[in-house]
């Protein structure tokens, strides 16, 4: 073996990947991350958002949770949305170590989606 590779940086750890186990710990945070915020928390904020998705960033170990308001008509404001996001995190990172059979608890990190009109074709140009 040559010793360059053995002790380059990096050496050891894997790739990261986007692998089915990936994805299924996404899922699965995706869930209970939703359910702690519509259940448990007594918080009126984060009661009208849901998780519109869960993604690595940059790997399995720091997940990418981004939520939005459920109906495209409801103002939310993401500065409200992220501090009382900080202040349930916590509670939140709890709940998704109990749901997962993982050692460690990925690092949540959050991202408010806010609601778009829906894109209108040119004239004349037929849809998709």
């Amino acid at each position: 073996m040559d010793p360059r590779r053995v002790f380059a940086p990096g050496a050891g750890r894997p790739a990261p990947r986007n692998d089915r186990k990936t994805m299924q710990l996404c899922s699965q945070v995706q869930r209970t991350v939703e359910q702690v915020i519509l259940g448990d928390l007594d918080d009126d904020v984060l009661r009208n958002l849901c998780v519109l998705a869960v993604e690595p960033a940059p790997d399995e170990s720091r997940l990418l949770v981004t939520v939005g308001p459920f109906a495209s008509n409801v103002e939310i404001d993401p500065l409200q949305v992220m501090q009382h996001l900080g202040a349930a995190s916590a509670h939140i990172r709890t709940e998704v170590a109990a749901a997962i059979t993982r050692r460690k608890t990925p690092t949540l990190v959050y991202q408010v989606a806010r609601p778009g009109p829906p894109p209108v074709a040119p004239a004349g140009a037929s849809p998709p």
